[in-house]
């Protein structure tokens, strides 16, 4: 099920609330533009500043407007586990089709306390999980071996590398001894990741231009990476700018321009600054987007 483009979702606010109307007229945009899935209240979705409630409303809204046409892959994950089971639980309980949940920021577990982290959400919510790896973020790896010892566990679906260590697809593999879906969580090497053993990408670019990276994901699915490779060249500029400064600033500053939300964002993340207001505008006019 997990595979091709999923498109990481901003959350868009306006007068400090989630904007509803604009988030329901965003998916449906999206699912338009032919994304493969949508993952709500991901990094992407400054889902650390949501109360549960925004969060669960968020996870709710999306699947009532996808009613099915696509999958929903919900963005459950949390440093509490205790935390992150309920909100797994009631994605599952309001129709997700699978649980993004990502590695346990700040307090550093070791690969032990990563593995019951995940087990104890696994045993608990019985929905499939792919887990999230982005040590830039959480301030801790999940080591392959690890991983291998989650893959065991029935209801693990795959894993969202976001080290842009792309020897990770051979090492994951090698010691694994069931497939998982292994998707990139870095838009400027989704390509060579795929042409590793990877099967998608969940991706932030996908919120500007979903239907171009929807093209490059189905390129490599067919197993054209020729076709898929010229596909991508011409969104580098584009995955380069949304990453000027801390995401999902820019990202939300490049959709606010083509009309689709607000540029805000909650405490501590800020607008891109002056100069890379520009340079994101600039890019967006090359790409005929404005």
């Amino acid at each position: 099920m997990f595979q091709g483009i999923y498109t990481a979702l901003i959350t868009p606010f306006k007068n400090g609330k989630v904007d509803e109307k604009a988030f329901r007229a965003f998916v449906e945009w999206q699912i338009r533009e032919g994304v493969h899935g949508l993952v709500p209240c991901g990094t992407t979705g400054e889902s650390p500043t949501l109360s549960h409630e925004e969060h669960n409303r968020v996870i709710d809204l999306c699947i009532a407007v996808a009613k099915g046409r696509v999958p929903v892959l919900a963005g459950t994950g949390s440093n509490s586990t205790e935390e992150a089971i309920m909100m797994t639980r009631h994605a599952k309980q309001a129709g997700a089709d699978g649980a993004l949940i990502v590695a346990p920021y700040y307090n550093r577990p070791t690969q032990e306390g990563l593995y019951r982290h995940f087990k104890a959400i696994h045993d608990a919510a019985k929905i499939p999980i792919i887990i999230y790896n982005i040590p830039g973020r959480s301030g801790v790896n999940i080591t392959d071996e690890t991983l291998a010892r989650l893959a065991e566990l029935p209801r693990i679906a795959g894993v969202k590398d976001a080290t842009g260590d792309l020897a990770r697809p051979y090492t994951l593999r090698a010691r694994m001894k069931k497939p998982l879906q292994l998707l990139s969580g870095e838009d400027m090497t989704a390509v060579a990741f795929n042409a590793s053993g990877g099967v998608g990408c969940i991706s932030v670019t996908s919120n500007i231009m979903p239907k171009a990276c929807a093209k490059v994901q189905e390129a490599c699915l067919s197993g054209d990476y020729a076709r898929a490779l010229a596909l991508h060249e011409k969104l580098v500029d584009l995955h380069s700018i949304l990453f000027c400064e801390t995401s999902p600033g820019p990202v939300k500053f490049a959709a606010s321009l083509m009309g689709k939300c607000q540029p805000d964002l909650r405490l501590p993340l800020v607008e891109p600054g002056e100069d890379h207001k520009k340079r994101i505008a600039q890019v967006l006019k090359n790409l005929r987007l404005l």
